[in-house]
């Protein structure tokens, strides 16, 4: 303490240092309440629940070829919502099939259901590490019931976050908690590639256990729900169901014609490209199907 300063003025010149200091410094976000929104994207830097205003997704009767697997992840999210025992759940398979749309989908289907009590949270694959902060925040809001999303989960070689996930899921002394539950999508059924499966394989000393390491990350998923390339009619059926839903005014064998054309030059039919092909045809036809 300067020698000039008595003690009451050296703490008021501290405190109007710190005063100065304060206004300086940012004001630090609000954390949202969750109560306020149906769907949230996971700030893992800021450690925080960002809302989302409208969600970007299709309605659960427009999603066709997908009827059995529908039907098991609704199933699972109502009982979830009603707190009663569910599986995390491992969508996985071919691109465009709807994967995703299914996960929104069935929410919002659940959500309305129970009153506004079921949350989906996205959190993204490179945030995965900090999804135990994630589930402290959760665990304050029993409350609430939480679904956590990953879209297009995967691990790359000297990728270790998967560890995170499995001891997030179900190890550690918290475990997870009763509030959440975990869905995620995936173009691969076990979310690591081959190669690295078998790299495990050839230079681990106990190979089988290198690789049950590896696998059993897939375990902790109690519904492995398979999606597979669709069918030329399965194809045709969802443009139709699309059609019918936006009324969109075109003979039916000329819009056909032009679905089979579509999907020759993409190389590939499924749920995306027959989107993309109603996209098409309603922009022509002069039809909105946003909004």
């Amino acid at each position: 303490m300067p020698k000039d300063l008595s003690n009451d003025e050296f703490a008021a010149t501290l405190s109007r240092i710190a005063a100065a200091l304060e206004r300086l410094a940012p004001t630090p976000p609000k954390t949202p309440d969750p109560a306020t929104a149906a769907a949230f994207i996971w700030n893992a830097q800021a450690r925080r629940l960002e809302p989302v205003a409208k969600v970007n997704r299709v309605d659960i009767d427009l999603l066709r070829g997908i009827d059995q697997t529908r039907d098991i992840l609704i199933d699972n999210t109502r009982r979830f919502a009603k707190g009663l025992p569910a599986n995390n759940a491992l969508l996985w398979g071919a691109r465009g099939m709807g994967k995703s749309s299914l996960v929104k989908a069935s929410h919002h289907l659940v959500n309305e259901e129970s009153g506004g009590k079921l949350k989906l949270v996205e959190i993204h694959r490179e945030d995965i590490e900090g999804l135990p902060q994630l589930m402290t925040l959760i665990r304050a809001h029993a409350g609430l019931r939480f679904i956590v999303f990953c879209d297009d989960l995967s691990f790359d070689a000297n990728d270790t976050s998967y560890k995170s996930l499995k001891a997030a899921l179900e190890g550690g002394i918290e475990g997870r908690p009763v509030n959440m539950i975990f869905y995620a999508t995936s173009n691969r059924r076990h979310l690591l590639p081959r190669d690295m499966m078998e790299n495990e394989r050839s230079t681990a000393i106990n190979p089988s256990e290198a690789v049950q390491e590896k696998v059993s990350l897939s375990d902790r998923f109690g519904l492995w729900l398979g999606f597979h390339n669709c069918s030329q009619d399965e194809f045709l059926e969802m443009i139709e169901g699309y059609a019918r839903h936006f009324k969109l005014k075109v003979k039916p064998e000329e819009m056909r014609a032009q679905a089979i054309e579509w999907a020759t030059t993409r190389g590939s039919r499924s749920g995306r490209v027959a989107w993309q092909f109603v996209q098409d045809l309603a922009g022509r036809l002069g039809v909105k199907t946003e909004g």
